[in-house]
């Protein structure tokens, strides 16, 4: 059951460092886990749980960053109605002072130089401040980079904060190796005062001392905080560390001077808190992520043939009783219907299909659409645009493009279909292309309903090949065909009888297989011209005129 925003509390989402333990040209936040960009899921977990509105802070590549959120809210049907239409049109930060938006909308406070997460939370209370009267009674601060953390061990830290009346409440994680992360440091524990065993401050990695590097409870960078608390101490913070950096953990120490309750929750699950700092973290998750992904599909009814093997990304959707074989992705926003199969070694990505739907073994498919009971593959490749209307089949080492097939034709074999519309029960023949581009601009090809295009024809786009109409096998067409007519464009066949004999009785011919001749003239091996005939359907085959035929011959064997 969906949840409600909980009332008073305001979400900061900390996405501005450039993180260089990552040693990449891109944003830590911008790399992608299971096709999202990680700063996603803090984003929407955030919108999730606050009533009081979200800041997500930006800095490094903050252009991106802004509009990697921006496009997800435009797409993402979650938002939907007014709210994802008035992204679209105006961006993000033209709602700060549009307050009449529901639910509240996302703000972006930017931090131009990274002085560390303390001076991150001040960018965030300006953008707070201008966008409402006062400091929210709560704040949750999510870092952009766990995108394991889930809504419902945030909403358990939430009521852990108001039921003990903490002033700073954070999630931590017993990790088996906590390097890189801060670490928790508690007072002493097991003694008779009560404050024992309480946290008492966090210490940064690169500022631990030995024995508090041995220590295994680390910060997972999720705080509850009151507000006007936070809003006070920030201005005490002091870049006193190894980074010269304004720390946010240093809430806690200042907290515990004051004599204000700091609590701490620790994470059901290990995995929750993991943070990505390197490529050997992103992996983690990922994998992590991805298993999760998995399971909650099968859960849901759909069959994995072997789970480890098949990826699918965040944003897709499988209808039940879909079969997924080994080493399938799924990528971006691809939807699948119900009662699919996808066979192995193919790769789907932001694509819609409908019910019913088979793909053979190693296909590429691409925001394309595939409607009910249609059949692809193997080893075809779908580009973006392509539409395979209702019963239609791509076959065998077929490429589309930009095209529709319409309900119930077929492309079998060895065709490249580009810049086409292609009408109903139609049949394209091996080795058909559609001739789309004539190196400056593409072309369409319009087939209409109940066309038969033979084998290995080549369509010269502009072009339309009226219904009903028949294209014999080798065809060159550059001309429109009109309905019902049956058009040939190709060589005229000639037989020369005993030329091969007179050919490999010549001197150095190299046998009855050899392929140099001599003592030939150029012209005996020159085609006759090519002719383009298009009639009516049942009119006789025009035969060539015996006279002038002859006479050709004549003048080549002369």
């Amino acid at each position: 059951m969906t949840k409600s925003p909980v009332k008073g509390l305001g979400a900061i989402v900390m996405a501005a460092g450039p993180g260089k333990r990552m040693r990449s040209k891109l944003a830590k936040v911008l790399h992608r886990v299971a096709g999202r960009p990680m700063v996603l899921y803090a984003v929407e977990l955030a919108e999730r749980l606050a009533g009081e509105g979200v800041v997500v802070v930006v800095g490094y590549q903050g252009k991106q960053v802004k509009a990697a959120i921006e496009a997800d809210y435009a797409a993402n049907p979650r938002l939907g109605g007014d709210r994802g239409s008035a992204h679209r049109e105006k961006g993000l930060t033209a709602h700060v002072t549009n307050r009449a938006s529901q639910p509240p909308p996302i703000l972006i406070a930017e931090q131009p130089e990274q002085l560390g997460t303390g001076h991150a939370a001040m960018q965030a209370r300006a953008v707070f401040a201008r966008a409402r009267s006062g400091p929210a009674a709560t704040y949750v601060i999510l870092n952009g980079d766990t995108p394991l953390l889930t809504e419902a061990t945030v909403r358990d830290l939430i009521r852990l904060h108001e039921t003990e009346k903490a002033a700073v409440t954070l999630l931590t994680a017993n990790l088996r190796d906590p390097a890189g992360y801060g670490r928790v440091v508690r007072s002493r524990p097991g003694g008779k005062d009560e404050r024992d065993g309480q946290v008492i401050r966090i210490v940064e990695d690169p500022d631990a001392t030995a024995a508090e590097a041995e220590l295994h409870e680390v910060n997972v960078g999720t705080y509850v905080v009151d507000g006007p608390f936070l809003f006070e101490v920030l201005d005490k913070l002091r870049p006193q560390n190894a980074q010269k950096e304004y720390y946010l953990t240093d809430i806690v120490a200042l907290a515990v001077e004051r004599g204000l309750r700091v609590s701490a929750m620790a994470t059901r699950e290990a995995d929750e808190g993991l943070g990505i700092n390197t490529r050997r973290q992103l992996a983690e998750v990922e994998r992590v992520l991805r298993r999760q992904i998995c399971a909650r599909w099968m859960e849901n009814g759909v069959t994995l043939r072997d789970p480890a093997t098949t990826s699918i990304d965040a944003d897709v959707e499988i209808g039940q009783d879909t079969v997924l074989y080994p080493h399938v992705a799924l990528e971006g926003r691809t939807k699948i219907g119900e009662d699919c199969l996808v066979r192995s070694h193919t790769r789907i990505a932001d694509s819609l299909l409908g019910h019913r739907v088979v793909v053979q073994d190693s296909c590429v498919i691409r925001e394309a659409r595939l409607e009910d009971d249609t059949m692809v593959g193997p080893f075809a490749h779908l580009r973006p645009g392509a539409v395979i209307r209702r019963t239609a089949k791509v076959g065998n080492f077929v490429e589309m493009k930009k095209a529709e097939l319409g309900e119930g034709s077929k492309a079998n074999h060895l065709s490249y279909l580009g810049d086409a519309r292609i009408g109903k029960g139609v049949n394209i023949g091996a080795g058909t292309i559609t001739c789309n581009y004539d190196g400056t601009r593409k072309h369409e090809t319009v087939i209409e309903d109940e066309v038969f295009v033979g084998s290995d024809t080549q369509l010269i786009a502009p072009i339309t090949v009226g219904r009903g109409a028949v294209i014999a096998a080798g065809s060159t067409l550059t001309d429109d065909v009109p309905a019902d007519a049956l058009a040939i464009a190709r060589a005229e066949q000639v037989n020369r009888p005993g030329w091969a004999a007179r050919r490999r009785a010549l001197p150095g011919a190299e046998g009855r297989d050899g392929l140099r001749v001599t003592g030939l003239r150029a012209g005996a091996l020159r085609p006759a011209k090519a002719r383009h005939v298009s009639q009516k359907a049942g009119a006789p085959m025009p035969k060539p005129r015996k006279a002038a035929v002859a006479k050709k011959r004549a003048g080549r064997e002369g």
